[in-house]
């Protein structure tokens, strides 16, 4: 093929694909796409801090510190995570919309404008690539629907420091641009008559991310849980609390019907074997504390039991180490748990016996479970069998 051939052809498929003129809503624009970024920035932003601040709580690390209390703190961290995801998903959506015109923009063929552009082409797929990869996934997981093979908690947390590596160095480029959008009013003339203006885009997307965070996240709310349409929880559930998973889904229930059942408490000076008398004999101490679950949702209720530094004290063992629970059910990825040594000593760190006031729902984890402050609630060890003290 000629020269004059490969013109012709580059010219006819260029004229196919559409410029960006041809896009002509008065609606898009860089005072839209500035507004929208800047909201998106900050949800991503409180993601990331967030969903960080859960994944240390899960995997501990010497060098993040980790806090106790308040007891509500993990409810309110994973609270925001999940609903700062969720408006995001909205405002993803409407900044697209608003700078898609530019995905048809052609670039400079002088070899440093070319590699300028593709660079940051490039850089704006990996930053769109990762925001999709990170809300689809996040979103699924709140709903514990898992349609890949992949391990969702190592590929979201590692997706989690290139969209925000990616959103900084964006916000990095574009802050000048953002600026004189910020210094000129939203609408730079009047809306067309019976046409939306700029001002009504932006406060129609913001109600849409509001409407969205209460359709998923409501749930836990009295009095609006009616609105929580798209929760994957009702907030209802066994003594008034929802539950993950269930006796029979761990395949512990004939297990908890084995009058033989004793919980061995191991430390370094001792093994004991306690039944569930043993237990009830020993002193109880009620606490309120809340069920938060890494989807999002969460509950809170009055447990009452023994304190986990009595129980390890009868073995030998103290405050200053960390303490492994080990559960009833025979597989699962969160079958064990280890409290460390800051819980440990807390007075509402407890062996739960009871939950409002009555003996344990199987599915909350009779004859016994862990129930701690400021924990993930896939933390909080169910169906009991083992309590070790971490003393080498």
């Amino acid at each position: 093929m000629s020269d004059r051939q490969l013109a012709g052809l580059a010219a006819r498929i260029d004229a196919r694909i559409p410029h960006p003129e041809d896009f002509g809503s008065e609606l898009r624009g860089p005072r839209t796409t500035a507004r929208l970024g800047v909201w998106l920035g900050v949800a991503f932003g409180v993601c990331f801090l967030t969903g960080l601040y859960s994944h240390y709580l899960q995997h501990p690390s010497p060098w993040v510190p980790l806090l106790t209390g308040p007891a509500r703190l993990y409810q309110v961290t994973q609270g925001l995570h999940v609903a700062a995801g969720t408006a995001a998903v909205p405002l993803l959506l409407v900044k697209l919309w608003s700078v898609f015109p530019r995905f048809f923009e052609r670039p400079s063929f002088a070899p440093r404008r070319l590699v300028l552009a593709l660079l940051e082409k490039g850089s704006i797929a990996l930053l769109v690539g990762a925001a999709v990869f990170q809300l689809v996934t996040g979103l699924a997981n709140s709903a514990q629907w898992y349609p890949w093979s992949f391990d969702f908690i190592s590929a979201h947390f590692a997706l989690a420091w290139v969209a925000i590596g990616s959103v900084l160095l964006h916000v990095a480029v574009k802050l000048p641009v953002v600026r004189r959008a910020f210094g000129a009013p939203v609408e730079t003339r009047p809306a067309r008559e019976g046409a939306p203006s700029r001002r009504t885009l932006l406060r129609t997307t913001w109600l849409s991310a509001a409407l969205a965070v209460v359709a998923t996240t409501a749930a836990e709310v009295p009095g609006v849980r009616r609105l929580a349409v798209l929760a994957v929880r009702s907030g209802e559930g066994p003594q008034g609390v929802p539950i993950n998973r269930s006796a029979i889904g761990a395949d512990v229930v004939d297990l908890l019907a084995d009058p033989a059942w004793r919980l061995t408490v191991a430390g370094p000076a001792r093994t004991l074997e306690l039944s569930l008398d043993d237990l009830r004999g020993m002193p109880q101490t009620e606490a309120v504390l809340p069920i938060a679950c890494v989807e999002g949702w969460s509950a809170g209720g009055t447990w009452r039991g023994v304190r986990v530094r009595d129980l390890v004290a009868l073995v030998g063992g103290g405050t200053d180490r960390d303490v492994a629970f080990t559960s009833l059910q025979p597989r699962g990825g969160y079958r064990t748990s280890t409290l460390p040594a800051a819980w440990v000593g807390l007075d509402d760190s407890l062996v739960a016996l009871t939950l409002a006031g009555e003996p344990l729902h199987p599915d909350h984890g009779f004859p016994c479970r862990l129930i701690a402050p400021a924990r993930p609630g896939v933390l909080q060890t169910k169906w009991l069998a083992r309590v070790e003290v971490m003393w080498e």
